[in-house]
């Protein structure tokens, strides 16, 4: 039971209160007490011819003092014993996620049909940025992929840093061996970076204009996307898959349909989403949804309970031991 006073101050044992109705019975019979203070004493104090007793000094008429601070500090220790507490509220936290973005850096990415007359690429870091910016209680970072992946900026509550080195990033070389479209080693190198988080949520937003065309039958070493979402899975961490763009332009020009079935399987695997972006617009809208896909509940209410018991009993043991001083120092009395 725990009892509410004034100024927000609470008693965890406020039945301890009960025994301040023996405060004054303890102050009456101790004020009753055999002593008599020197400087009363009434047969000093009048004269044999019956005049007037003299005025009481100083002593006497202080000499209740410190039977009153003794009984005060009683009562300040039974206050002490009710424990007295207080609560203070604490502004309510949301426990941040670690969100790692994929960004394919392929020469594809050089098209410029999203609308903006810039490459799909500078469209897709800026957009990024703005999405990493606005999560303000997120670890975020990014991998940059093409036929490898490279791990450019690790989860950090530095976003300002995480936008720069997103807006800064380059294209590979066109029909450079590094040209390809590795998307099963960029899941599995997001994912093995989120393993050693400890965040209440791992989100990997991949993002890509192409096919896998790294992982194939004829290369069963590399990672292929279903077997990097599987590991995902295993781990706890959810991938969005984001194809952008009208498909993968030819040399004449024309833009041919992607096959997605890969990128729409690892979004299923992990208990992400797919997403189609064909301009601008589309691809902000996308970034919102994910940003609103995952939002981590603020956690209960937390209040910071304060132990004040120490105050009433500093005061106690402060009176006390004046009145002992005065008993022996300035109100001594007769036995």
């Amino acid at each position: 039971m725990i009892a509410q006073l004034a100024f927000g101050w609470s008693l965890r044992d406020p039945w301890w209160l009960t025994m301040l109705a023996l405060v004054p019975i303890v102050w009456f019979v101790r004020s009753r007490g055999p002593a008599v203070p020197f400087a009363a004493a009434r047969l000093l104090v009048q004269d044999l011819a019956g005049n007037a007793p003299l005025p009481a000094s100083f002593r006497q008429r202080l000499a209740w003092l410190p039977e009153a601070l003794a009984t005060v500090a009683l009562a300040l220790g039974i206050l002490a014993m009710a424990r007295p507490i207080e609560r203070v509220p604490l502004p309510p936290e949301r426990a941040g996620i670690d969100v790692l973005l994929c960004i394919d850096t392929s020469s594809s990415m050089a098209a410029t049909d999203l609308g903006d007359r810039r490459t799909r690429l500078d469209i897709v870091g800026e957009v990024a940025a703005a999405f990493v910016q606005q999560r303000a209680n997120d670890r975020t970072g990014f991998v940059s992929f093409a036929r490898y992946a490279d791990l450019r900026c690790p989860p950090t509550l530095d976003h300002a840093a995480t936008a720069e080195l997103l807006r800064a990033v380059k294209l590979v070389g066109k029909d450079s061996p590094e040209d390809a479209t590795g998307i099963g080693n960029a899941v599995a190198q997001a994912a093995a970076v989120l393993r050693r988080s400890k965040a209440a949520s791992k989100v990997i937003v991949l993002l890509t204009d192409g096919e896998e065309n790294v992982a194939t039958a004829a290369t069963p070493q590399e990672v292929a996307p279903v077997h990097a979402a599987q590991l995902c899975a295993r781990l706890g961490v959810r991938v969005h898959t984001i194809v952008v763009g009208q498909g993968n332009q030819k040399p004449d020009g024309r833009f041919v349909a992607l096959d997605t079935k890969a990128v729409r399987e690892v979004a299923e695997v992990t208990g992400g989403k797919f997403f189609t972006a064909r301009d601008v617009a589309g691809l902000q809208r996308v970034y919102d949804e994910i940003d609103a896909l995952e939002k981590v509940e603020f956690a209960e209410p937390r209040v910071l309970t304060r132990e004040l018991f120490a105050w009433p009993l500093a005061a106690a043991i402060l009176l006390l031991g004046l009145g002992r001083w005065l008993v022996r120092r300035t109100l001594a009395v007769l036995p």
